[in-house]
């Protein structure tokens, strides 16, 4: 008698994708494709990490994240050196994870990708052991992500209602944020309403930014906003969206391999790849090379600066 083995991937995905007929529709398509040795295990948000380390303990190899950046982000960090190969069906918003990897956006092409087995190793990056793969702020982009659940619950979650929610909170935002970053041996003070630290070389590259040959050296690109005021918020917004951002007019841009940041208050609430955490402070930010083995075209341009 022969001992049945577990199949060989698991996919996590939110239970509330299952609700939605769009992506409910997207996770039939893929699981199609993955075929009899996929099993799907939906879960609640906050139960992703649990059903991440179950699969971990279930014996599967290969471990796919279903849903946005901050699903892909939390299955993610669970598998951070566990020695399991990491798959991602992009079925979020902005997607910049996937997207820098060269990885398709649809369902199928997605999932194609898993079965042919090509994997590339990424680093991945953490602030105060909370992983993040694209980019962590403080200030003013956590209280858009307030406004924006309020937004979506409205009128879905469509990408001109997150652009919505961003020019509400600007409208309102009055509280800059007084920082001590130390890195590269020095310290900097600075009151500022939005501090951005990226990780992703792609999405710097598609708002025009600088800071992409930091991320591809293995180094933080970190952002630090000047407080100008609201109506200078609203020039920084106009000048990110033409793709016109100036480092010395518009931000300061730091580089480094780790980061420390201190405020006057002992937590803060952090923007984790468009998920909110609250955090202890000081912040500790660093990046641990090579930590996750990731399924991604063999041919695709490493433009996240996570590849090895």
């Amino acid at each position: 008698m022969t001992q049945q083995t577990s199949p060989r991937i698991c996919v996590i995905c939110n239970e509330n994708s299952g609700r939605n007929s769009r992506e409910a529709e997207a996770i039939q398509t893929a699981m199609e494709v993955l075929g009899p040795n996929a099993v799907l295990r939906q879960v609640k948000g906050e139960d992703i990490d649990d059903a991440a380390r179950q699969a971990v303990a279930d014996g599967f190899d290969s471990i796919v994240a279903a849903g946005g950046d901050g699903t892909i982000m939390t299955v993610a960090g669970t598998l951070m050196d566990q020695g399991r190969r990491f798959g991602v069906l992009p079925f979020g918003t902005f997607n910049y994870f996937a997207r820098g990897l060269g990885i398709p956006e649809d369902p199928k092409g997605a999932a194609e990708v898993i079965l042919a087995g090509a994997t590339r190793r990424v680093s991945l990056a953490e602030a105060n052991g909370q992983v993040f793969l694209n980019n962590i702020s403080l200030g003013i982009y956590p209280a858009i992500l307030r406004t924006r659940e309020d937004v979506y619950a409205r009128w879905g979650r469509r990408r001109v209602a997150a652009h919505w929610s961003a020019a509400k909170t600007f409208l309102r935002f009055q509280r800059p944020l007084f920082l001590t970053i130390r890195a590269n041996g020095e310290e900097l003070r600075v009151r500022t309403p939005l501090l951005f630290v990226a990780r992703s070389a792609y999405q710097l590259e598609s708002f025009g930014l600088a800071g992409k040959d930091c991320v591809e050296e293995g180094r933080f690109a970190v952002f630090v906003a000047p407080d100008t005021g609201r109506m200078g918020m609203f020039h920084k917004a106009f000048r990110l969206v033409r793709r016109t951002m100036a480092e010395g007019r518009d931000f300061d841009l730091v580089c480094a391999e780790e980061v420390t940041i201190a405020t006057r208050s002992r937590h803060l609430t952090v923007a984790c790849d468009g998920e909110k955490v609250r955090l202890r402070t000081p912040l500790r930010l660093r990046i641990h090379p090579d930590a996750l083995e990731v399924f991604a075209p063999p041919m695709a341009v490493a433009e996240t600066g996570q590849a090895a």
